[in-house]
């Protein structure tokens, strides 16, 4: 792995003085455009390369170790009767008893999988609670948490989204640590076990675990769950060493003196783990990413939760970068912590630079306007490219044991998600939040996708006149293989949001039919045993981290 990054880091960089040579410099528009694009794929690159080859060390110290060898009251537990019962084993850190809540944040999911996940949460090894915080006010969600024996809590309102429910979720718990999960991610029985030990350092805030999928079924899931291999596998350990990672909202768990120190969980943002992560960095706390897979999740399987998701988490980042620069004077942070922030903020710019290479070659085709003034040979320009996208594409049979050409389908377009979140934050738009795995009818993925279908018209339109012009000329440019390449690519999306729109349209029908009221038969009054009354609890929020009111209905 280091080899490779050597490698490519010096593609890079050679690839970068065959830009920048002013022999090489073409008309003005599409050079500027070229270089902006290639700018921040370059510097995005450089950067993952340094933080990667930062990566290698274990953060399990000897005091983690210790602390996992101690972590259970074995006294208690061989007096209470509980060898087999290992979800009750009291857990010890630094020589005390601890709490430890586990919070399942639920809105509107499908049933089957919040039961999966509640059930697996109730199940982990060490003593905990596991509380589940329904936000999509569901009353079979509230009787399932009776069957499993978890806790059950519901908000009379929805302010602040999946913060502002963890926060009212804090009003109501006194635990010493709480664990989150979303309602589609199942945790590992040993999650707790692996995590909670490292709390030993009471400079700790959190300790993050990867997000791993386990629906990687069509393309959009595939493409999805693969652009986050990297991240999870190589970047987000070598930010361990800036005490940089930062939080992904699941499969993570606070140390609850750590969040009251900042006011609770960030909710002014629907980013609201990347931000909480800045506050606790800014703050002096430490952060701890371990990249052992402690639960199972799903990643977006239709274009409009792909969209969606990545509208979220491009918004946090640029709020990051036009809010809150993290190279600001009074910004508490060390030098490595303002990059490893600065990259996070603008890595969305990198999915805005497709939409800039792919108006290229169209200037070439219909201006005669190049980029680049090619006085060297196809084959020398060829292997300035290929020491930086080849080498791009080499890393990724490495790290992800192929090349996956849904990363590159979904990269190249999805600028329109990422001009819309940057334009969101300057006009101060608020974005909605939305569910991976929501129980409801899916809409066609064509309402998502209006500027990738126009783009691709097109770019269909100008390869005709391109292929056209080339074979009055009988030479094959350059221009006309990159716009040929580029209409194949959203070509292929088109396909994709094509078979999602029948498959989601068949679905669609299913559901209905299964709703279509029928008849009821007539029937002699049955007399109907008395229900007794059932006591709910419904919670009243109120703002962190004051107690809330309970009203008993």
């Amino acid at each position: 792995m280091i080899a490779l990054v050597l490698i490519s880091t010096l593609g890079i960089l050679l690839y970068g003085q065959f830009l920048l040579n002013p022999a090489n410099r073409g008309d003005l528009l599409p050079y500027a455009m070229v270089i902006t694009a290639e700018a921040i794929l370059v510097v995005q690159a450089l950067m993952a390369m340094w933080t990667i080859l930062s990566g290698g060390s274990d953060p399990r110290d000897f005091a983690f170790h210790q602390a996992q060898a101690a972590l259970y009251d074995r006294g208690a537990v061989s007096r209470r009767g509980l060898a087999d019962q290992r979800r009750e084993w009291p857990i010890v850190v630094g020589g005390r008893r601890r709490v430890v809540d586990v919070f399942v944040t639920v809105y509107g999911e499908e049933l089957e999988k919040i039961e999966t996940t509640v059930r697996a949460a109730v199940a982990m090894q060490g003593e905990h609670r596991t509380w589940v915080l329904d936000d999509g006010r569901s009353d079979e969600v509230r009787e399932l948490c009776g069957r499993l024996g978890a806790r059950y809590v519901r908000r009379l309102s929805g302010n602040g989204a999946k913060a502002g429910n963890v926060n009212h979720a804090l009003s109501l718990t006194d635990g010493d640590y709480f664990a989150i999960f979303d309602a589609d991610f199942v945790p590992d029985p040993m999650f707790l076990h692996e995590t909670v030990p490292f709390f030993v350092d009471e400079r700790v805030a959190f300790v993050q675990t990867p997000q791993a999928y386990g629906n990687l079924r069509s393309l959009v899931s595939r493409g999805a769950g693969y652009m986050q291999a990297v991240f999870y596998r190589f970047i987000q350990p070598g930010r361990n060493r800036f005490n940089a990672a930062f939080c992904v909202g699941t499969n993570v768990i606070f140390r609850r003196d750590a969040i009251d120190d900042i006011g609770g969980m960030f909710t002014d943002s629907k980013s609201e783990d990347v931000w909480t992560s800045l506050h606790l960095h800014e703050r002096g706390w430490r952060s701890v990413y371990i990249p052992s897979v402690l639960a199972i999740g799903d990643a977006p399987e239709t274009i409009e939760a792909y969209a969606k998701q990545q509208l979220r988490w491009a918004t946090g980042g640029f709020e990051i970068l036009l809010q809150h620069n993290p190279f600001g004077l009074n910004r508490r942070l060390t030098m490595d912590q303002r990059l490893q922030y600065t990259v996070t903020a603008t890595h969305y710019l990198t999915g805005i630079a497709p939409l800039l290479l792919l108006l290229v070659p169209p200037l070439e085709i219909f201006f005669d306007l190049r980029p680049m003034n090619l006085h060297i040979s196809v084959l020398q320009w060829v292997l300035f490219y290929a020491g930086f996208y080849v080498m791009q594409i080499v890393l990724a049979f490495y790290t992800l044991g192929s090349f996956r050409y849904e990363v590159l389908m979904l990269a190249t377009v999805s600028f329109p998600i990422y001009v819309k979140a940057l334009w969101n934050v300057i006009t101060g738009k608020d974005v909605g939040w939305h569910v991976t795995g929501g129980a409801r009818k899916a809409k066609s993925p064509f309402n998502f996708i209006i500027p990738q279908v126009l783009f691709f018209v097109f770019l269909a339109l100008t390869s005709l006149v391109a292929v056209g012009r080339d074979l009055d000329n009988r030479v094959l440019t350059l221009a006309t293989l990159w716009n040929l390449l580029n209409t194949l690519i959203l070509g292929s999306f088109m396909v994709v949001a094509a078979r999602e729109a029948r498959r989601l349209r068949i679905q669609n029908q299913g559901i209905g039919e299964r709703r279509r009221p029928v008849a009821a038969p007539v029937q002699q009054p049955v007399r109907q045993p008395e229900r007794q009354p059932v006591s709910v609890r419904t919670v009243i929020a109120t703002p962190y981290p004051n107690r809330a009111e309970e009203a008993i209905r």
